[in-house]
């Protein structure tokens, strides 16, 4: 098959671009060149999605069995490549996020839960929010045609090359050792997916010619927040920092969610400041139910967690120091405007007066 890729130079797309060049197929991206290196074996094409005149160079003399958008972020974005692919390819597959519902992650979702109401015709240069893959959804429906249009609703994406700042942060804290701050109950089931595993599926999806709506994420309880975080601990062991000094292996100290949600100055936020961390409130009671019942039955396969860990590990220890550090200690990606994680002092302020 002929694939064009939107995007397929970081972590997702990096994936998808990995998985159907394993499998023969010629593929073509489509981006920028900022966000990464395009893989050996693509055919490399840039340009900006936003610029009609750059899809219309793309598209010229160029035809695609199939297309797999993973970078539209806003509804004018997919509007412009639905309408200018509409007659150069055959098949759309759209990713979109779990997000996309209007009930998540307050309550358990499916395939036919509700949307948010964002319309096709958003105009375009909108903050940055959730609502905003809907109309994604519906730009790429009305430009491209439902009955050619696969959308895969994605759960939380880690693994090797992961651009969040999630998996790789609770690593990287876990390779400073000492005491670690566990936030909340270690009992908690989660949902989260390999990148390697989303992108099989994908492919797999999209040469059978599968159409209509799959919410991809690994099953409710593939893991639990307590088996999350020994599974870190144990992947990094014992680690040497530049000066040789050895760090001995992390030691997780649970904490409640009420004394972390307390209102003060170190109280935390949810997600943000210690990555993953979903407390047990109302309005997060859904966030690990997604219910993925259709799409393991067409086939998704979620690897053991303690895998994707080994891997992400391994990367990121094959990487190095690619990424800024800021004052406080906060690492994120070179040009992000948010750092993922929490400030080591605040760490440590909270375990002397929690733990």
């Amino acid at each position: 098959m002929k694939i064009l890729l939107l995007g397929g130079s970081s972590f997702l797309g990096r994936a998808y671009a990995s998985q159907a060049l394993d499998r023969g197929h010629d593929v073509t991206t489509f981006n920028r060149g900022r966000s990464g290196s395009d893989l050996p074996g693509v055919e490399t094409v840039r340009g900006e999605r936003d610029s009609a005149d750059d899809l219309a160079r793309l598209v010229e003399g160029r035809r695609w069995d199939a297309v797999v958008d993973t970078s539209a972020q806003q509804p004018a974005q997919a509007a412009l490549s639905a309408r200018l692919l509409r007659a150069h390819a055959d098949h759309y597959t759209f990713v979109s996020s779990v997000h996309a519902f209007a009930d998540w992650p307050a309550r358990a979702v499916d395939e036919t839960a509700p949307l948010h109401p964002c319309p096709a015709d958003t105009p375009p240069d909108q903050p940055p929010g959730n609502p905003l893959k809907a109309g994604c959804e519906r730009a790429v429906l009305e430009g491209f045609g439902a009955d050619r249009t696969l959308i895969l609703n994605s759960g939380l994406l880690i693994g090797p090359h992961e651009n969040g700042g999630r998996l790789p942060w609770w690593l990287e804290r876990m390779a400073r050792g000492g005491r670690v701050l566990a936030p909340g109950d270690p009992t908690r089931a989660m949902q989260v997916i390999d990148v390697r595993d989303f992108a099989v599926f994908g492919v797999t999806a999209l040469e059978a010619g599968r159409t209509g709506r799959y919410l991809t994420t690994a099953p409710a309880g593939n893991v639990t927040f307590g088996e999350f975080l020994a599974t870190c601990v144990e992947v990094v062991g014992e680690t040497v920092d530049g000066d040789g000094a050895a760090h001995p292996p992390a030691e997780l100290v649970w904490v409640e969610d009420g004394q972390l949600l307390a209102e003060g100055p170190d109280s935390v936020q949810p997600w943000s400041e210690l990555p993953l961390w979903a407390p047990d409130v109302p309005e997060l009671a859904g966030v690990w139910l997604a219910d993925t019942a259709r799409a393991q039955a067409a086939g998704l396969r979620c690897r053991p967690f303690a895998d994707t860990a080994r891997d992400t590990w391994a990367w990121l220890r094959a990487r190095g120091p690619a990424e800024d550090t800021d004052a406080d200690g906060l690492k994120g990606r070179k040009g992000a405007a948010q750092k993922a994680g929490m400030v080591p002092a605040k760490e440590q302020r909270l375990l002397a007066a929690l733990a």
